[in-house]
């Protein structure tokens, strides 16, 4: 016959063990019958508009802020651990993305509408400025008016994934997203 408790346990730890083993079984069965399909759709189904309309727009703030953050992060991989030296319209869209992983995080808790004011005009100029180093990398843009003078070359060829997506596309396609998910937000949080 097995022991009700394991050996090593002492009589005077065997009644929280035994507490918390019948308490997580309880748990377990408590979420399961919370978690089946019927009361999912149901507890949707009988959420006020209101609740989904502010939970949509939580996930879409939410996936901004994501979309920043591992920008942010991606940048910060490529200058110091691949060690590429950011040129002179790299540092300008640093400076427009980082502010967005706070002003971002800030809105979120709790949802603040407003924080649009503060993210979407930084965003629009990270567009910009990732607008301008694309149409440099690609060469549209004459040498002669690069603001790329001293240091590091704007043109500077680092990697081209699918041998078209540099690292200026890159931030392009980042801040398009944001745009264009702020505009969303935007959209929905207006009465």
């Amino acid at each position: 016959m097995p022991e009700p408790f394991p050996a090593w346990l002492e009589a005077d730890t065997a009644f929280f063990y035994l507490f918390f083993r019948i308490g997580t079984r309880v748990a377990r069965y408590r979420l399961m019958n919370r978690l089946s399909v019927n009361t999912i759709q149901e507890s949707v189904l009988a959420m006020p508009k209101t609740d989904q309309k502010s939970n949509m727009n939580w996930a879409i703030l939410f996936l901004c802020w994501l979309v920043v953050t591992f920008s942010a992060m991606g940048s910060l991989f490529f200058s110091y651990i691949m060690e590429f030296a950011p040129c002179v319209l790299c540092w300008y869209q640093r400076i427009f993305l980082f502010p967005l992983v706070i002003v971002l995080a800030a809105g979120l808790f709790p949802l603040d509408s407003r924080v649009v004011r503060y993210a979407l005009p930084l965003a629009i100029a990270g567009w910009l400025t990732a607008f301008y180093h694309n149409l440099l990398y690609a060469g549209i843009i004459p040498e002669s008016i690069q603001p790329c003078s001293q240091g590091v070359s704007c043109t500077e060829k680092y990697i081209e994934l699918f041998g078209f997506v540099s690292i200026p596309m890159l931030s392009l396609l980042s801040f398009s997203t944001v745009v264009v998910l702020l505009i969303i937000f935007k959209k929905r949080s207006s009465p």
